[in-house]
């Protein structure tokens, strides 16, 4: 019902920045938040931060606070700031759009790798 798509990831040294977007497209009018999430080689998936769809409230971990920085222009697309990139913030980076209940669609990921 709702389509995500990421882009934006790449390889950066550490110290270095990249910016992630996410678009979404279907019936985005469902949208309550977007979030984004990453996952380590032989880790679990995290929570990195989100967004409600008014923009008025985001939450971060506390792993990338001061760091990042999630914002969106419209309700159809979100960007993830990431800056002082740090060796430990390599992963895959997924977006995920949430309804009033729970996320429920999810992109396939982009790659995010940072070099020491």
């Amino acid at each position: 019902q709702v389509q995500v798509v990421e882009s934006g990831g790449g390889l950066v040294q550490a110290g270095g920045s990249l910016n992630l977007s996410c678009e979404a497209s279907g019936r985005t009018f469902l949208i309550y938040k977007t979030g984004w999430f990453r996952q380590a080689p032989g880790k679990e998936r995290e929570f990195v931060a989100d967004i409600l769809r008014s923009g008025s409230r985001t939450n971060y971990a506390d792993s990338v606070k001061g760091r990042f920085t999630i914002s969106r222009d419209n309700p159809k697309n979100t960007l993830l700031q990431m800056n002082s990139l740090k060796p430990e913030d390599t992963g895959i980076y997924y977006c995920a759009v949430s309804d009033t209940y729970e996320y429920k669609w999810w992109g396939q990921g982009t790659q995010v790798t940072v070099s020491s």
